[in-house]
């Protein structure tokens, strides 16, 4: 009985994949048009535009737009693998191959001794819910890469210290999976990794790390936590505007550094809580590694300037690899992640007009899509607190000198 019952949970979800992934290639190839802004036009503007450079043999150091690590460019010249397609074509074919590489890693995980398939429910659920923004973004082949290495962490941790190092020249928060890892094999093997595609890119291709000054220069991104402040005060005579500015629809005007200045200022002490976490852990388990770093890139997405809907596909990704682990407790921020999901698709695409308008129904739907990213870190963090740190027994109080015990009276002889 056992048996059948595990056959048809792979098979329903083998059957569930490939239809909401059939639908995503529909939507992304354009044969149904997804309500809202077109999301693919990142691809055939933005990323095509940046892969007629690269071949070229430099960064694209003019682009303010170009914000990310070297090994990127490996993503947006992907396409060339499928030279007889077109650039977006491949591109896209290349995202659904990385998703397919994702669900395998989360399957073979599943199906280990002491493992379940809840994780690999996560992704087949979550990807969907995003919309054709997950297809239209490189970001799930860094959440690739990531993946693989949260689940290798435990057992091979050379390859996981290379997977790390690899995709924090993609994308830079892969490298927020050390957090959970003590063995310093991964930590040099990470070191190691990165170090060397820097280098070979930094002399191979000029312009390697002009990204840095472009990042720090955004500033508040409209959906981010800090930008429900401009969104309530345009209703209170603000003077500020709403512009594509850095490559992101973002605040500008008056306060607008201080709110960027105070999120900056959230994201250190998140990462202080981090660190005083990993110097009381003690209990590190096979599954700390994932808790620990869906716990971190939660604290890194909730407190950025920019959150924008692909980061989400990183959320979904690492609470796959947590759920893989029996004893995982990221249950329920899990399930918060997924339901910030289908929120975050209703406010983009969908809804993006009335996001970037500040209406009420765009102010409504980041509240409820931020107070629950909110919600899993707070409550992601206090498991994994209780987890790893072990508590403490109270001390107990020295009797007073009012309650010293004194020798009892004899009592009296009856008669």
């Amino acid at each position: 009985m056992e048996t059948t019952a595990w056959r048809r949970s792979l098979t329903g979800l083998l059957l569930t994949w490939g239809v909401t992934r059939l639908l995503l290639l529909l939507w992304v190839y354009k044969v149904y048009v997804f309500p809202g802004p077109d999301v693919t036009s990142d691809v055939s503007v933005i990323y095509q535009g940046w892969y007629d450079v690269l071949r070229t043999g430099t960064f694209p150091q003019d682009d303010v737009t170009w914000q990310y690590p070297p090994a990127a460019a490996l993503a947006i010249l992907s396409p060339a693998l499928l030279p007889f397609l077109e650039y977006t074509q491949a591109f896209f074919l290349i995202a659904f191959a990385a998703d397919l590489a994702v669900l395998a890693l989360l399957l073979y995980a599943g199906l280990r001794p002491g493992r379940r398939l809840r994780g690999a429910w996560v992704w087949v659920v979550g990807v969907p819910l995003l919309g054709p923004t997950v297809y239209s973004r490189y970001d799930v082949m860094v959440t690739a890469v990531a993946v693989a290495a949260v689940l290798a962490a435990a057992r091979h941790p050379r390859v996981a210290g290379a997977l790390v190092g690899f995709g924090a020249m993609l994308k830079v928060w892969p490298a927020l999976v050390l957090v959970g890892i003590r063995r310093r094999s991964v930590w040099a093997w990470a070191a190691v990794t990165a170090g060397v595609v820097a280098g070979v890119f930094s002399l191979a291709m000029p312009g390697a790390f002009a990204f840095l000054t472009f990042q720090r220069e955004r500033g508040t991104e409209v959906e981010s936590l800090g930008s429900l402040v401009f969104h309530i005060a345009r209703h209170h005579g603000w003077s500020g505007s709403v512009l594509l500015n850095y490559g992101s629809v973002e605040f500008l005007g008056p306060w607008v550094t201080l709110v960027s200045t105070a999120a900056l200022a959230l994201t250190g002490m998140a990462f202080g809580l981090l660190l005083l976490w990993r110097l009381t852990a003690t209990r590190f388990q096979a599954h700390t590694a994932a808790d620990a770093a869906l716990v971190a890139v939660l604290m890194f997405t909730t407190t950025s300037r920019v959150i924008s809907p692909q980061y989400m596909v990183w959320l979904v990704g690492l609470a796959a690899a947590c759920l893989c682990f029996r004893a995982s407790r990221m249950g329920l921020p899990a399930v918060l992640v997924l339901v910030a999901c289908f929120v975050t698709v209703l406010e983009f695409p969908i809804w993006f007009a009335d996001v970037v308008g500040s209406t009420p129904r765009g102010i409504g739907l980041l509240v409820v899509r931020n107070g629950l990213l909110v919600l899993a870190t707070a409550i992601g963090m206090r498991e994994l607190w209780r987890d790893t740190v072990p508590q403490q027994p109270l001390p107990t109080p020295p009797p007073s000198p009012n309650q010293t015990e004194t020798p009892a009276q004899e009592a009296p002889a009856s008669s």
